[in-house]
């Protein structure tokens, strides 16, 4: 088995590791659902640059510790630091996100491997990333509606790689509604879902293995065109385009 080769120190939200060609962004914050806090909103910045910036990794993963994947916004601690608040909030209004790979224009090919409840802003993962595969014990809702909030371009994102009118259905519906993995692979949301659950890790190192091994001029074309294709339709995805 290939050696796991961590990043550097500093990361206290996050577990950023290579493995061969394969970078892993790993959301680490398990006991709180891998929830979003000021820290890792600073965190998946860097970690991204980090692992696009790295020659030696062709492929990234992103998933999480623990039962859940991502579960969005961790509005108890930021509602505890106000500065963080404000922020997130202008960039939210102003499309400036800095969560996902396509927020910070990352050029090599993103595979998501949702291993547990994806919710809220944790579907900015989903919806912003280049493959996605699922676990079996995968669930995806939104959340926003019933805490008074709206769902706004995570949401819109996802409605143009998915069926409509079940992820329109998901937000206003809010907690209420929730999609399964296999729900999910039959509108399109993810392309393979991966049974047994603990096999996921295994399933997503083996397909960023084998897109690796394609010439990283052409997938990055790849993406790049396909994406700017599909932004052209006009998918409210906010600030920036990707690497050219």
């Amino acid at each position: 088995m290939t050696a796991v080769v961590p990043g550097p120190a500093g990361y206290t939200r996050l577990a950023v590791t290579r493995q061969g060609p394969v970078g892993w962004l790993v959301f680490d914050r398990p006991e709180r659902g891998n929830a979003m806090d000021a820290a890792m909103l600073d965190e998946l910045e860097g970690a991204w640059r980090e692992l696009d910036d790295d020659p030696d990794v062709r492929v990234i993963v992103n998933t999480g510790n623990g039962p859940a994947f991502q579960t969005g916004l961790d509005v108890a601690q930021l509602a505890r630091d106000p500065a963080a608040l404000r922020e997130q909030s202008r960039r939210t209004k102003r499309s400036e996100l800095r969560l996902t790979a396509h927020h910070n224009r990352v050029a090599k090919p993103v595979i998501a491997a949702v291993n547990g409840v994806c919710a809220g802003g944790g579907l900015h993962f989903v919806a912003d990333a280049d493959v996605v595969i699922a676990s079996r014990e995968a669930v995806f809702l939104d959340p926003h509606v019933t805490v008074g909030q709206v769902s706004a371009s995570e949401a819109i994102t996802l409605a143009r790689r998915a069926a409509f009118e079940p992820v329109l259905r998901m937000a206003l519906t809010g907690r209420h509604e929730r999609i399964s993995a296999r729900r999910a692979y039959e509108l399109g949301m993810v392309s393979e879902v991966v049974d047994p659950p603990e096999r996921l890790r295994d399933a997503a190192r083996d397909l960023a293995e084998t897109i690796a091994l394609r010439p990283a001029a052409h997938t990055a074309a790849v993406k790049r065109a396909l994406w700017r294709a599909l932004d052209s339709r006009g998918t409210g995805r906010g600030a920036g385009g990707r690497r050219t």
